[in-house]
């Protein structure tokens, strides 16, 4: 049995910035370490994480998930929304990419981090396939449209937006 469902780990993906991220605080969750201790063993091991591993979201990239309720900031001055714990972020989160989630089992290596790790790494392969499929059905789609006229055009743009991803 998995220590985190695979269910779970998939809707903690999230698409930023063209790349499929995972936010810090969801990681931590997962690896069951607050976001401090996540943090500051990323800060301590800065050199294994370049821009393409792990990246800090825009004010406009959080305020939009945010507004979404995925995560809550925490003001100096004013009081948070958040109802449990300490309340909000003071800044904004580190998204980490595949390849920063892969690095972070050098960085934290609990037996735990390291299962998670590996169970985070499949959702990531699994994802990987879903979307090279979707990209081998578009191809064919393309293909049958050249071969057809106008007159199929209303059914391959049905198929087309029943294959976009939810807004």
């Amino acid at each position: 049995m998995a220590l985190v469902s695979p269910r779970r780990i998939e809707l903690a993906i999230l698409l930023i910035r063209g790349e499929k991220v995972i936010l810090d605080a969801t990681i931590a969750r997962l690896y069951g370490v607050t976001v401090k201790r996540l943090n500051e063993a990323v800060k301590r091991n800065r050199d294994r994480f370049p821009p393409d591993f792990m990246f800090r979201l825009t004010k406009e990239e959080f305020y939009r998930l945010s507004a979404r309720g995925t995560i809550h900031l925490r003001s100096q001055f004013a009081t948070s929304n958040v109802k449990q714990g300490r309340g909000g972020r003071r800044f904004a989160p580190y998204a980490f990419t595949e390849h920063g989630v892969a690095m972070l089992s050098s960085v934290l290596r609990s037996d735990r981090a390291v299962r998670v790790n590996i169970e985070i790494m499949r959702a990531f392969v699994r994802l990987r396939r879903i979307l090279g499929s979707h990209a081998d059905l578009a191809r064919k789609l393309a293909a049958l449209e050249r071969k057809y006229d106008a007159q199929f055009r209303v059914v391959f743009d049905a198929i087309r937006e029943l294959m976009a991803p939810p807004v």
